[in-house]
């Protein structure tokens, strides 16, 4: 199979597809099985994508916006996106990169999650219409398999010897860390996925992140063998310009469901963006014209703080709509001239994670200061941090119940001009 890895902006060839032009444009691709097939395929007329999230948290977090750009810009070019949410694979989790497995869900957690999440994908693609984007729960096909009938159908069409290369399972087994069975055969679920929806609603194209790179691959083959031409692309992992992951530590996830975090603390997370992901940001996460992004990302300085107004106010309004953006604009702008302070949590985390003290450090990332505990440790030993109101320079400082304000909140500030109210249930 032909693989590419892809430099944003910067096609291999020239492309007669206007989707895939733009997905690159806007740094979306990262890697594509056959760039010149899927070019051609998406230049020949409409097609169906898809992009599946298990439902393994009550909401999705700022990682999964990119696969949820890149159906959005693919349904803006004409293109029919399809959403699956893993009511059947999340009762096992995928264990690409993990060091250990994930918990087991149950069923009634997993349904209440999976209905949780609809309302983030539901603000980004249009659902109205004969040519709307579906939602669809892979339950709908792998709970009616018989064990049996699912190894005879599918087992003999993946070989162990395949599926032990690929870096999701080598780099658990090189680790000399255990492997079910059970999580091993998650990536046979995940081809089967591909074939049904070939098969039910003529989907030829899968996008994911760079860590379903094996189980897209895996989905193509078991395809290819039906006579069937499919295509896989990732985007890339999202990563700040220091080279930090974003988006995936349990206790700084930036939750796109404003339940779990504010429309105005998702604007704040944006507006504090470090100056060197300005202009990356906003390629991939708005929809402004890339003359504008180029111009915007130029800006030094005091004036570069307006592109990351912009770049906070263009991602709010895209996933929260325009009167929670402009909400959130409002707040904000009273609240870096000083003239506002917070009276509404803009994160919540669980009360659970104060049984036994949480870590100062872990606090300061998980409000979206800092990237890593490391940087944390620099505007803390700084004097940089304050803690209601009080300069904290004790980087092993941990807070305890008896720390919290009335309501059970906690004021966060770095600087006179980054602030959170932070929120325990």
């Amino acid at each position: 199979m032909t693989t590419h890895m892809i430099e944003a902006g910067k096609p291999a060839t020239k492309l007669r597809s206007e989707a895939l032009s733009i997905l690159l444009e806007r740094g979306l691709v990262h890697q594509c099985t056959d760039i010149d097939a899927l070019d051609r395929t998406l230049s020949a007329g409409p097609i169906t994508a898809y992009a599946g999230f298990d439902a393994t948290a009550a909401s999705l977090h700022v990682g999964h916006l990119m696969p949820l750009m890149t159906m959005r810009w693919l349904q803006k070019l004409g293109h029919r996106p399809i959403v699956v949410l893993g009511g059947g694979t999340s009762l096992i989790g995928d264990p690409s990169f993990r060091k250990d497995a994930r918990p087991m869900l149950e069923e009634q957690q997993i349904a209440a999650n999976i209905a949780s999440i609809r309302r983030s994908v539901e603000r980004m693609l249009d659902m109205d219409g004969a040519d709307g984007a579906l939602l669809i729960d892979n339950a709908e096909w792998l709970n009616e398999f018989r064990f049996l009938e699912f190894l005879r159908d599918y087992g003999s069409q993946f070989t162990v010897n395949r599926m032990m290369t690929f870096d999701s399972v080598k780099s658990r087994l090189d680790a000399q860390m255990p492997l079910t069975v059970l999580e091993f055969c998650y990536m046979m679920l995940q081809a089967v996925d591909f074939l049904e929806l070939a098969k039910r609603q003529d989907c030829v194209l899968q996008v994911g992140g760079s860590d379903q790179w094996g189980n897209i691959v895996n989905g193509i083959e078991l395809g290819r063998r039906d006579g069937r031409k499919l295509h896989g692309l990732t985007v890339p992992l999202l990563t700040t310009a220091s080279g930090a992951k974003m988006g995936k530590t349990a206790a700084g996830a930036v939750w796109l469901h404003p339940e779990h975090l504010s429309p105005f603390g998702f604007w704040q997370f944006w507006r504090n963006t470090a100056d060197a992901d300005v202009g990356r940001f906003l390629r991939l996460f708005t929809e402004l014209p890339l003359t504008e992004v180029e111009r915007l990302a130029a800006l030094e300085g005091a004036e570069l703080n307006e592109a990351k107004r912009i770049l906070a106010t263009q991602v709010t309004t895209i996933l929260h709509g325009p009167e929670e953006a402009r909400a959130a604009l409002q707040q904000g702008d009273a609240l870096f001239s000083g003239e506002e302070e917070l009276t509404e949590p803009t994160h919540t985390l669980a009360r659970s994670t104060l049984a036994e003290g949480l870590g100062l450090l872990e606090l300061v990332v998980a409000v979206g200061f800092a990237s890593s505990n490391g940087e944390a440790r620099r505007l803390v030993e700084g004097g940089g941090v304050r803690l209601n109101n009080s300069i904290i320079d004790d980087a092993r400082r941990r807070i305890a119940i008896g720390d919290l304000q009335a309501n059970e909140r906690l004021t966060v500030s770095v600087g006179k001009r980054r602030k959170a109210l932070v929120g325990f249930e």
